[in-house]
């Protein structure tokens, strides 16, 4: 996305933000691809029956985002942030709902080296309401590195958006990152290993 681009995307946040509702509708052309690449690329990495689409997991997020009332919109990063989080809560209720349907069965699946993003030896599996927990658990006692991996994960920021989001340097990004997937991995690991048992 080019810098003109972006600076329309905030443009029309700022006016979606002063009450102009039917900027939501501007908007959607402008970042409806990306929001489709981030699901995507997210989905890619669950269990090839997943149910949901990248199409449907972008529409029910955007239908989310517009239902927002009282939001005051930054800029483009700040949105991208908003439907990270809007992804996330989504897949969570979508694993939750599967789980329920199948009484007890098997959860959402995703492998724990993609899940956070570090190689395994082996590619053990955990559970996306399971990474969801952990991921709580961290926010507990840190909060920027929960914040941190709901944005690269759920969201798809690069560490420089993600940056721009949290108001912190891309050093302090990749350092928190590398801390909270190293933290994730050991949760994750004990986690599966406790299941095996």
């Amino acid at each position: 996305m080019d810098a003109n681009q972006s600076k329309e995307i905030t443009v029309i946040l700022k006016d979606w933000s002063s009450g102009n509702r039917a900027a939501a509708d501007s908007l959607i052309l402008l970042v409806y691809q990306e929001l489709r690449r981030i699901a995507a690329s997210y989905l890619r990495q669950q269990r090839v029956d997943h149910t949901l689409q990248p199409t449907a997991l972008v529409h029910e997020a955007y239908l989310k985002l517009v239902d927002i009332s009282e939001v005051n919109w930054q800029d483009r990063a700040h949105f991208f942030a908003v439907a990270a989080q809007t992804m996330r809560h989504i897949l969570v209720d979508h694993a939750r709902a599967l789980l329920s349907d199948k009484r007890g069965g098997a959860a959402q699946k995703l492998a724990l080296d993609e899940a956070i993003g570090l190689s395994t030896d082996n590619n053990q599996d955990i559970d996306l309401l399971a990474l969801d927990e952990a991921l709580k658990e961290l926010a507990t006692f840190d909060e920027k590195q929960s914040r941190i991996v709901e944005l690269r994960f759920f969201g798809g920021l690069t560490v420089e958006e993600t940056a721009v989001v949290m108001k912190i340097s891309p050093a302090t990004v990749k350092r928190e990152w590398a801390t909270a997937r190293a933290w994730l991995f050991r949760r994750m690991k004990k986690e599966f290993n406790s299941a095996q048992k």
